[in-house]
């Protein structure tokens, strides 16, 4: 399968002050119960990056966006977006901060239209112009939601759910946006139209962490990646140096 080619973004302007990481976690330790999920995770994202994080079912990676996006509270460590600290912040506070998480397995609103779906991304929203003008662009981004505004989300394919929750999340207007498995479930060609999308919106400027579990696609549209294995992450770098590294080949690109 080819792989659409990434296009790196010019890096926006930052004020003086402002952290030139998007994204950053430190040392950080979220728990299941007593179940030690996440030991010592530490990574961060760079304005206008994709990066990826790959790794083996249960490895922790969805445990990880969960954390960020506040839905689970790590008991150890930091998560700082542009350098000041969200963890202990509930989940919509976190999106007004500008990070929105795409969840595994899509998540609409199956008995809500595509219409409605979308506007429930922009629930926090007040700037009806801005809405208007990011409701455009997700259609642009997804045309064949725009063929379907009044259809039921349940009723859409999978391909389409995806588009949908993707859609949504845009909808809130993020700075960082993490996507958790979006290829997952779908046909070959539909993969390849969602990661050429994903390239898209990092082209318009949103910083994006990405947990896939086609670790080549991903590997292939990221500048940077890391491999969580049992909770901890136990490599890290260049999405290129990866796809060469001998460990990687084998466990997660399927190369003896």
């Amino acid at each position: 399968m080819s792989a659409p080619a990434v296009t790196t973004p010019a890096a926006p302007r930052r004020a003086a002050s402002e952290s030139p990481l998007a994204l950053e976690l430190r040392d950080v330790h979220t728990y299941y119960g007593h179940i030690h999920a996440l030991k010592g995770v530490s990574l961060n994202v760079q304005h206008g990056e994709i990066v990826t994080l790959i790794g083996a079912n249960g490895a922790g990676k969805t445990t990880t966006l969960r954390t960020i996006s506040g839905v689970l509270h790590p008991r150890q460590g930091e998560v700082l977006l542009q350098g000041d600290r969200i963890d202990k912040l509930a989940p919509h506070q976190i999106v007004l901060r500008g990070v929105c998480q795409s969840p595994e397995g899509r998540r609409i609103f199956s008995r809500m239209t595509v219409r409605e779906n979308l506007e429930m991304g922009a629930f926090a929203r007040r700037d009806a112009g801005a809405i208007a003008a990011d409701f455009d662009r997700v259609l642009a981004l997804f045309p064949r939601l725009k063929e379907r505004l009044a259809q039921k989300g349940g009723t859409l394919s999978g391909g389409e759910q995806q588009m949908l929750a993707i859609g949504r999340a845009l909808m809130s207007s993020p700075r960082v946006l993490l996507l958790d498995e979006p290829s997952m479930g779908l046909a070959p060609m539909l993969v390849e139209t969602i990661f050429t999308t994903i390239v898209e919106i990092n082209r318009q400027g949103v910083t994006v962490l990405l947990v896939e579990q086609n670790a080549l696609m991903a590997l292939n549209v990221a500048s940077r990646g890391y491999v969580l294995e049992t909770g901890r992450i136990v490599l890290g770098g260049p999405a290129q140096e990866l796809q060469r590294n001998e460990q990687v080949q084998k466990s997660y690109l399927g190369i003896e």
